[in-house]
C-alpha cells in the first residue's frame, strides 16, 4: 500500500508535465517559429542601401528576417559552398552558373541588372574622357602608364574587370605595383585609394553613386554593352548542406521576381537616380 501511495503523486506530475508539454508544443507550433535566412551577397547591394530598402518590405509581408553578409562575390560563393548561407545573391554570371551546374546551388534566377563605370581623374592625363569602348580606353590606360586601381579582391567587380583586359588583349597583371595597383579591398576602399592616387578604376553604378568622397573624380566612360552587369538570386542546394532553410529562400526569391519585388526594386533611388534595374517583368509591372 505504502509504494502505491508514495508512486501515486509521481505518476500524477508526470502526467501534469506531458500535459503543459503538449499544450506548449501546440501553442509553439501555432504562433510560428521565427523564420530566417543569411543572404550572402555583394557589397553593392548592402553599401547603396538597397537592402535597406528591400528587406523590411519582405519581411513585412513573409515574417521571415533577412541576414546579409556582404562580401566581394567570390568570397559570397565560397561561403555559400560551405553552407554557411541560405542564398547567394551576386553578379557575375559565368561563376553563377558554375555554381550551379556543380551542384552547390538550384536553379539561377535573374533579379536586376545596373552597369559599370570607368571613374577617374577630372584631368584625365591618359585621354580617355569621350571614348566609346572601355576596351579601348583600358588599352590607352596601360600604354601611358597611368595609375588604375583594381579591387584584386576576387570580387564580381574584379572579374569582370580582368574579363575586359583579357577582351582588350592586355594583360595588366605583370605591372603589379608600378602603374597597376591591386588595392585587394571592397568598392569603397578602392576608390579612396583610387582617388588619392589620382588613378582610373572601374565601379559599378551603384557604388559610385552612393560613395561619398568623389573629391577629383567623376565617370569618364558608361554606357558600353561590356559594362552590363547583371545579379541573379541562388539557393542553396539542400543535397549538399541539408541544414539550408529552402523554403524560406525560395520564398525570398519568389518576392524578388514578383510584381511587388521588381516594383520596390525599380522604385529604390539614391540622390534622385534610379540603380538598379528589374529584369523580370512579371504582370502587372
Amino acid at each position: 500500500m505504502r509504494s502505491k501511495t508514495n508512486s501515486s503523486p509521481t505518476t500524477f506530475t508526470r502526467l501534469v508535465a506531458a500535459l503543459v508539454l503538449g499544450v506548449l508544443a501546440i501553442a509553439s507550433a501555432a504562433l510560428g517559429e521565427p523564420r530566417s535566412i543569411i543572404v550572402a551577397s555583394t557589397t553593392s547591394t548592402q553599401n547603396s542601401g538597397l537592402f535597406a530598402w528591400l528587406l523590411p518590405q519582405f519581411t513585412a509581408e513573409t515574417g521571415i528576417d533577412v541576414k546579409v553578409v556582404a562580401v566581394g562575390t567570390g568570397q559570397a560563393i565560397r561561403i555559400a559552398t560551405n553552407g554557411d548561407a541560405d542564398l547567394l545573391l551576386v553578379h557575375h554570371e559565368a561563376s553563377e552558373r558554375k555554381f550551379v551546374s556543380d551542384g552547390l546551388g538550384l536553379a539561377r534566377h535573374p533579379i536586376m541588372h545596373n552597369d559599370f563605370v570607368l571613374v577617374g581623374p577630372v584631368a584625365d592625363p591618359a585621354g580617355v574622357r569621350g571614348m566609346s569602348e572601355i576596351t579601348v580606353a583600358l588599352r590607352r590606360i596601360a600604354e601611358s602608364e597611368q595609375i588604375f586601381v583594381s579591387r584584386g579582391d576576387d570580387s564580381g567587380t574584379h572579374k569582370k574587370e580582368l574579363e575586359i583586359w583579357t577582351a582588350s588583349g592586355f594583360d595588366p597583371r605583370p605591372a603589379s605595383g608600378s602603374w597597376y595597383r591591386e588595392a585587394g579591398s571592397g568598392m569603397g576602399a578602392t576608390l579612396n585609394t583610387n582617388g588619392a592616387m589620382g588613378g582610373y578604376t572601374l565601379s559599378d553604378r551603384a557604388s559610385w553613386v552612393s560613395f561619398g568622397n568623389k573629391g577629383d573624380m567623376e565617370i569618364l566612360l558608361e554606357g558600353d554593352p561590356p559594362l552590363n552587369n547583371p545579379y541573379a538570386a541562388i539557393v542553396v542546394n539542400p543535397e549538399r548542406h541539408p541544414h539550408v532553410r529552402v523554403r524560406e529562400a525560395q520564398a525570398f526569391v519568389d518576392w524578388l521576381t514578383s510584381a511587388r519585388g521588381q516594383a520596390a526594386i525599380a522604385t529604390f533611388r539614391v540622390d534622385g537616380q534610379l540603380l538598379f534595374f528589374p529584369d523580370v517583368v512579371p504582370d502587372g509591372v
